[in-house]
């Protein structure tokens, strides 16, 4: 049994040194590669997602309310939005500067 577990050792560490060193090296490069890779592609997707709700949102040029392209009219002033576009969302007034006129009626 000593002499069968001999040969077999032997002819392992043949096989490993004629197939597995490659086997090893070509192994230890892709994980390398996943680990440098792996957070590229994170970054690039987070990129990609940024720029695409970036292009939808909506700035009001009148009140200066910021919301999703999901709506045709302000949700604050009512104000159409189909007409801004992304280089017109920049407001030179801040939000916080701007007045709206309101009415008060009393209800009986």
């Amino acid at each position: 049994m000593n002499k069968s577990l001999f040969t077999y050792s032997l002819i392992f560490l043949i096989l490993i040194s004629l197939f597995g060193f490659n086997f090893f090296l070509n192994l230890i490069g892709n994980l390398l590669l996943l680990i440098f890779l792996i957070p590229l592609l994170i970054l690039a997707v987070l990129f990609i997602s940024f720029n695409s709700l970036k292009s939808k949102v909506n700035t009001c040029n009148q009140c200066g309310t910021v919301t999703l392209g999901i709506n045709n009219t302000c949700m604050n002033c009512g104000a159409d939005l189909e007409n801004t576009n992304s280089k017109s969302s920049e407001i030179l007034k801040k939000p916080s500067e701007t007045t709206i006129e309101v009415k008060a009626e009393e209800i009986k």
